[in-house]
């Protein structure tokens, strides 16, 4: 496989190889890997530019999904810039070690190509894979397309190392429909990632014999609890810091990501959709010509959950529409729509959720258009879109 080596320009990229590029740039000590669809050939990708020497990556090939985060683990635990990438049952077989990752505060970057969880079968996108993770103590990002991809991989150890933070993150693409799809992307120059980047500077190392340490030590119950809220407060610093570096990442590239949230559609409505991932692409086309009283909301921050900012935008609103590319597996709905009903106690603004998408079913027209009607009726509060009889 042939990878092009990109000067500042325009160019076109599917979201692997946006994210393959971005981590040449980065240049990361370590990366660690067992690839798997769809997120093989990012791998593949990576492994070509270590192989033809324009990186000094150590590139590790392990023998699963589970050992790529542990020698992850150990690598930044040492004090280097780690990575990995995953999706679905390999993502699902990382789960012990995520824990490992983030109570220990370790600022990896993982790229999950997200893909429904077996079984049956999938190759295709939802997701129930990160969906899963989601409580697992990482930051949690999702990218609407290959550009955001190489954004936001780019921003991910500047939010993840940051004094306040100290905290995993997970850069979330949709399988096949982002990681395959050829679109046009804007790379900066190499000198600018470097800017953005900066010098790593760990926290603490095991490998700095002066200053000895201990990461993962076993605690009884007088200090696990300290632990926990400690994390915690890593987490909640995370939304203040990738405001901060999305702000400067935006005067790098002219692409602002300060915002945890993306509204289109009118600045006064009536109706909000709120969404995540590349589909939200395919409801901000239709809309426009079904309502000029729905706006789409599209969440980009998943964790940690931007409530603040949700209430701030919804404040006028009368109802919601939630759609979830996950089952909610006997919740009363899905996990978007929980974390948006618990922000929305108190307010009075009525919710509706909808599943969609599963297995990568294709979300139509006519779902877009169901949505919007919905909101002058009375319907049950969960659906499924484009379900078969």
């Amino acid at each position: 496989m042939q990878c092009v080596s990109y000067k500042a320009m325009t160019t076109s990229m599917d979201g692997n190889h946006a994210a393959a590029y971005a981590m040449k740039q980065i240049n990361p000590d370590v990366v660690a890997a067992y690839p798997i669809t769809p997120v093989t050939y990012l791998m593949e990708a990576f492994t070509q530019y270590v192989a033809d020497g324009q990186i000094d990556t150590e590139m590790i090939l392990v023998e699963s999904e589970h050992s790529a985060m542990s020698a992850c683990v150990g690598a930044a635990a040492c004090g280097t810039r780690a990575m990995t990438a995953s999706a679905s049952q390999g993502l699902a077989l990382m789960h012990e070690v995520l824990y490992n990752a983030s109570g220990m505060r370790l600022p990896i970057v993982i790229i999950v190509g997200n893909r429904a969880l077996s079984a049956p079968l999938s190759i295709h996108c939802d997701h129930s894979d990160s969906m899963a993770e989601r409580d697992s103590g990482f930051i949690m990002i999702y990218a609407k397309d290959a550009q955001e991809v190489y954004d936001l991989t780019l921003q991910a150890f500047p939010i993840a190392e940051h004094k306040k933070v100290r905290t995993p993150i997970m850069i979330c693409m949709d399988g096949l429909e982002t990681t395959h799809t050829i679109q046009p992307l804007e790379l900066l120059d190499d000198q600018k990632v470097k800017t953005l980047l900066g010098e790593n500077n760990p926290f603490q190392s095991l490998l700095d014999s002066k200053n000895p340490i201990t990461y993962g030590a076993a605690v009884k119950p007088d200090y696990y609890f300290e632990h926990r809220r400690n994390q915690l407060e890593g987490m909640m610093q995370a939304g203040s810091v990738i405001k901060e570096v999305g702000t400067a990442y935006g005067k790098l590239s002219g692409r602002d990501y300060s915002e945890p949230i993306v509204v289109s559609g009118p600045e006064k409505a009536k109706y909000a959709v709120i969404m995540i991932g590349s589909f939200a692409g395919t409801f901000e086309t239709y809309l426009p010509e079904l309502s000029d009283e729905v706006s789409l909301l599209r969440v980009r921050q998943y964790r940690p959950f931007p409530t603040e900012k949700l209430l701030k935008i919804l404040k006028d609103y009368e109802k919601v529409a939630v759609l979830d590319r996950t089952s909610p597996a006997g919740n009363s709905g899905g996990p978007l729509f929980t974390d948006v009903v618990t922000a929305l106690q108190g307010t009075g603004i009525k919710a509706r959720n909808y599943i969609y998408g599963l297995g990568g079913r294709t979300l139509l027209k006519e779902n877009v258009e169901q949505v919007v009607e919905d909101f002058s009726k009375k319907t049950p509060t969960l659906q499924f879109l484009n379900l078969r009889d």
